[in-house]
C-alpha cells in the first residue's frame, strides 16, 4: 500500500479544503486521519499489548528473582535452599552470576532472532521456557544443579526485557513508548513486593505433599507462567502488516491458535500502519547495518549508565533480605519476607510518577534519571552508616524509590536515539547491547559484593558496608555518564536533525502531524 506525500499540493488542498482536523488523502482516496482518531487506536493497543506485556514480566521477575527469597525461606527449620543445599555464600554468589553472565552473553543474539521472526512468538517462547525452568527449581538437590539450572535459566530468559522494549516501538512512536514501557516495568516492582508478600504463605505450606515452602513456590510459577506463554501466542499481536497485503505466514503458524485481531476494523489498521511507516523506516537490513549500530559510540553512555543502575537494582533484590536481616538480626523469616515488599512499592510509586513527565519533559531525562541515582545513593548511605535499624531499613526504601525513574528511563532514550539513526535494527540491537552489557552491573553485585565478598561478610552492625559503598560509587559513574551523553549529543550531533532527544513531547507531536499532513490543521 503506498503511503502518502505531505509534500504534494494535491494533498495539501485536500486538507486545507476540510473544516475538520481530518480530511480525504489525494492519493489513496482515505480519510486523513485526526489527532483523537489516533489516540483512539493507540488506546487500543494499549488494551491488548501492556496488560499482556505486564504479566508476561511479572511472571519472569518472579522466578528470577525467587531464589533470593528461598536463600532465607523456612530457615528456622532449617529447609531454606542455602541449608539444604549447604550453600557457602560464595557458592550463592557463583550461582546467581552465573545467571548474569549467560543473560549478558545471549541478550544480543536473542533480540536480533526475534526482529528476524514473528515478536510475539519468540516472546511466548522465552516465557514458556522460564515457567519449565522455574518448575525446575524445585528439584534442586546439590551444588552442582544449582549452578546448572540457573545458567540455563539465564539463556532462556535472555532477550526478554530489551524484547519487550522493541515490541513497544514497533507499535508506538517515539513520544508514547517511554509511558508504555514504564507502565509494564512496574510488573517487577509488584512482583517482587508481591512475591515476598506470598512466600510467607508459602512457608506454611512447609512439609505439604513431601515438598518444602521454596519448592513449592517455584512449582506453582512455574506452572501459571507455562500456561501464560501459551495464551500469549493467541493474544499479543504481530507485527503491523500493511492492511490488504497477504501475510507470508512462516511454517510455524500452522501450530499456532487463530490471533484475535488487535485492531478489530480495517480503518484503524490502515491508520495505525501509515501511522507507523511515517514515524519509522524499516527496510532489511544486514550486516553492514548492524556494524554500523554496534561501532555507535553512544552505545557506551548508555551502558554506563544501565550498568549502575541494573547492578543496584538486582543487588537489592537477591540480597535485600540478607541486607534486612543485617540491620536487625533478631527478625523472623516471615518477618524479612514482609519488609522486603515495601521496597519495591516504592519503587512501584516512583515509576508513575517519573516515566509520564519524562515523556512529557523528555529532553529532561537525563536529568530525571540522575535524580533517581542520587536519591538511591543518599538511600545507600543511610543503610550503610545509620545506627538505628529502622534508619538504615529506611534508607532501603529510599534506595527502592530511587530506582523507578532509572531504568526505564535508559531504555527509552536508547529506543529514541537509535530508531532515528538506524531505523528498527538500531532500537533492536542497541536495546540488547545497553542491556546485555549493562547487565555485567548484575553479574558485579552477585558476585564480587555482598556474599561474594569474605571480608565484607561478617556478621555486625556495619555487615555489608564496603559493598554498599561500591554500590554507591557505580551510581556516581552513571550519573557521570548520563551528563556526558547529554552534552555529547548536544554539541556533536546536528542541531538541524529533529532528532527525539532533541525535542520535547508537543514539538514530536507536531512533527508527526506535518508527517501526517495534518500541520496547521485544528486538534
Amino acid at each position: 500500500m503506498g503511503s502518502t506525500n505531505p509534500n504534494s499540493k494535491a494533498y495539501e488542498e485536500a486538507v486545507d479544503s476540510r473544516d475538520s482536523d481530518a480530511g480525504p488523502d489525494a492519493e489513496t482516496g482515505m480519510e486523513i486521519a485526526s489527532d483523537a482518531e489516533v489516540e483512539r487506536i493507540y488506546v487500543k493497543l494499549d488494551r491488548r499489548i501492556i496488560p499482556a506485556l505486564w504479566t508476561l514480566y511479572f511472571l519472569c521477575a518472579a522466578i528470577r528473582s525467587n531464589v533470593g527469597l528461598a536463600l532465607t525461606m523456612n530457615s528456622s527449620t532449617g529447609d531454606s535452599l542455602s541449608q539444604r543445599l549447604h550453600l557457602s555464600g560464595h557458592q550463592i554468589s557463583t550461582g546467581l552470576a552465573l545467571f548474569y553472565v549467560c543473560y549478558v552473553v545471549f541478550d544480543f543474539p536473542s533480540n536480533l532472532i526475534m526482529s528476524k521472526l514473528s515478536p510475539h512468538v519468540w516472546l511466548s517462547r522465552i516465557v514458556l521456557c522460564v515457567g519449565i525452568v522455574g518448575a525446575c527449581h524445585a528439584a534442586l538437590s546439590a551444588v552442582w544443579n544449582y549452578y546448572l539450572i540457573r545458567l540455563i535459566l539465564g539463556i532462556v530468559i535472555a532477550g526478554m526485557w530489551p524484547g519487550m522494549a522493541y515490541y513497544v516501538t514497533l507499535f508506538y512512536p517515539p513520544s508514547l513508548t517511554g509511558k508504555r514501557i514504564g507502565y509494564y516495568f512496574t510488573a517487577a516492582q509488584v512482583s517482587a513486593a508481591v512475591v515476598s508478600l506470598v512466600s510467607a504463605g508459602f512457608q506454611k505450606m512447609n512439609g505439604y505433599g513431601g515438598l518444602v515452602g521454596y519448592e513449592w513456590m517455584f512449582l506453582i510459577y512455574g506452572l501459571v507462567t507455562a500456561i501464560d506463554a501459551i495464551l500469549l501466542l493467541w493474544w499479543l499481536p504481530d507485527r503491523p502488516f500493511p492492511p490488504g497485503e497477504s501475510r507470508k505466514l512462516r511454517w510455524y503458524y500452522r501450530y499456532l491458535p487463530r490471533q484475535v485481531p488487535a485492531l478489530a476494523t480495517e480503518r484503524d489498521r490502515k491508520v495505525h500502519y501509515e501511522e507507523m511507516t511515517r514515524v519509522y523506516h524499516a527496510p532489511p537490513w544486514g550486516i553492514r547495518d548492524l556494524g554500523k549500530v554496534m561501532l555507535d559510540w553512544r552505545i557506551w553512555p548508555l551502558t554506563v549508565m544501565y550498568f549502575g543502575v541494573v547492578g543496584v537494582g538486582i543487588g537489592v533484590q537477591n540480597y535485600g533480605t540478607l541486607i534486612i536481616r543485617a540491620t536487625n538480626p533478631k527478625l523472623t523469616s516471615v518477618q524479612l519476607s514482609l519488609l522486603f515488599a515495601p521496597i519495591w512499592v516504592m519503587d512501584l510509586i516512583a515509576i508513575l510518577i517519573a516515566m509520564p513527565l519524562s515523556d512529557r519533559f523528555n529532553k529532561k531525562r537525563p536529568f530525571i534519571f540522575s535524580f533517581g541515582c542520587t536519591v538511591q545513593i543518599i538511600g545507600l548511605c543511610m543503610t550503610t552508616f545509620a545506627s538505628a535499624p529502622w534508619t538504615r531499613y529506611g534508607g532501603l526504601l529510599l534506595v527502592g524509590f530511587g530506582l523507578g525513574p532509572t531504568t526505564p528511563n535508559v531504555m527509552v532514550w536508547t529506543s529514541e536515539i537509535f530508531s532515528r539513526r538506524h531505523g528498527e535494527v538500531g532500537v533492536a540491537a542497541a536495546s540488547a547491547l545497553v542491556s546485555g552489557l549493562g547487565n555485567l552491573g548484575s553479574v558485579t553485585t552477585t558476585y564480587a559484593l555482598y556474599t561474594g565478598w569474605a571480608s565484607d561478610n561478617v556478621p555486625g552492625p556495619r555487615q555489608y558496608r564496603k559493598s554498599n559503598i561500591v554500590m554507591i560509587a557505580i551510581l556516581a559513574t552513571s550519573i557521570l555518564s548520563s551528563m556526558v551523553l547529554k552534552t555529547l549529543l548536544h554539541f556533536i550531533d546536528d542541531k538541524n536533525v529533529e532528532d527525539p532527544q532533541n525535542m520535547d513531547r508537543a514539538a514530536i507531536r507536531e512533527r508527526e502531524r506535518e508527517e501526517r499532513g495534518l500541520r496547521g490543521t485544528r486538534q
